[in-house]
């Protein structure tokens, strides 16, 4: 079976890495990258650049793009604030979507989006992080029964990427209320927006889809004098009520190079009728502290990607001591993706959920501004 993918926007976004598992599943069949019309000279550079690193041509039309022959699914991976409205012309043209994470910058555009896609019965997916192993290994505890039944839930995700700043512990002042209008520069991205859309996927799928009904939230700036520049957010913590009594907090963020010797801080807490459990993402290390001088060294600062937001930028700590990272994936998201094309089968978080993840996280910013629980739903 061939499936043909339209991949939407290239380099500097994570279509770089998605692109790149589209092509290595031999089921796909990548047929070109492609855009709107008229975007800036960089974006466009961009995008070639992607297109030439996978061989296929760059469609500058995404109009044109989407009749071509051949194309069964897009994968769209653009600015949040394009986003949604990119997404929306690729379903209308009946095409199934992957799309990244968060699903878009408008809920008016998100829930336009989820309107198209059952009127057409397209079948949908966001990448979060469901199909790795720690999601994986939390949920088979909780079908094990070895907690009872689920009580509360933790989610710690804190990216260590990124050149921290030392900032003075002053509070923040959240202005983005009801919804931010600006997601990502060069150097910032607003965090909580970005990782805790993780979070807010697990909870939903590890607890079958449970509604949201409540958030507090609280955002701060600790680490990126970057992030503070830009009055984005580099840390964001989060209280959040579900149907069922379930109460499930999470703490979000980029914390800096230095912060971890891997990747981040990732860490799943069930709390259950029956008892508790921890899922470490890094559980199997030793870790040995002292004062002496360290050779771990960060990557120089590339002027491009300062924050090591993008796999191109090839940014890697070194030096350091050997830090045993968990094995990959024996199978990418992307073909977990493939896997539902090819069976017609729904995938785990689809556009509806990626709708009502959204909800909570302009919910969260209006909470975070006005100091106050929002009720959802």
């Amino acid at each position: 079976m061939s499936i043909g993918i339209l991949l939407v926007t290239g380099g500097r976004t994570h279509q770089e890495g998605y692109g790149a598992a589209f092509q290595a599943d031999p089921r796909a069949r990548l047929i070109a990258v492609s855009d709107e019309p008229g975007v800036d000279e960089r974006r466009a550079a961009l995008n070639q650049r992607l297109a030439d690193e996978l061989r296929i041509p760059y469609i500058r039309d995404l109009g044109e793009a989407l009749r071509r022959d051949g194309i069964q699914a897009a994968s769209i991976c653009t600015e949040h604030h394009r986003q949604g409205r990119l997404s929306i012309r690729c379903a209308e043209a009946g095409k199934h979507l992957y799309v990244d994470k968060p699903l878009a910058g408008s809920l008016d555009e998100a829930r336009r989006l989820e309107r198209i896609v059952r009127e057409k019965k397209l079948l949908t997916q966001m990448f979060t992080q469901v199909t790795a192993a720690p999601a994986r290994k939390a949920r088979r505890l909780l079908e094990r029964g070895q907690v009872g039944d689920l009580r509360a839930i933790h989610h710690d995700l804190l990216f260590a990427k990124g050149f921290s700043a030392g900032l003075p512990l002053v509070p923040r002042k959240e202005t983005a209320a009801p919804a931010p209008d600006q997601f990502l520069v060069p150097e910032a991205k607003r965090e909580m927006f970005n990782i805790a859309v993780y979070s807010l996927a697990l909870f939903r799928w590890i607890t079958g889809r449970k509604a949201f009904r409540s958030v507090a939230a609280h955002t701060a700036n600790y680490f990126f004098d970057t992030n503070k520049k830009h009055g984005m957010e580099d840390f964001g913590a989060m209280l959040v009520g579900l149907d069922g009594g379930i109460t499930a907090t999470v703490a979000a963020g980029r914390t800096g190079w230095r912060s971890h010797p891997g990747s981040g801080h990732h860490r799943i807490r069930l709390f259950g009728s029956r008892g508790s459990a921890i899922v470490d993402a890094f559980a199997g290390h030793a870790e040995i502290t002292s004062d002496q001088q360290s050779n771990w060294r960060v990557p120089p600062k590339n002027p491009d990607d300062p924050m090591g937001f993008w796999s191109s930028s090839d940014q890697r700590k070194t030096g350091g001591p050997e830090w045993w990272l968990p094995a990959p994936p024996a199978k990418s998201d992307q073909s977990h993706f493939l896997d539902c094309l090819e069976k017609n089968r729904e995938p785990e978080v689809t556009v509806p959920d990626g709708v009502r993840i959204l909800e909570v996280l302009f919910a969260a910013y209006r909470s975070a501004a006005e100091k106050r629980t929002v009720a959802l739903g």
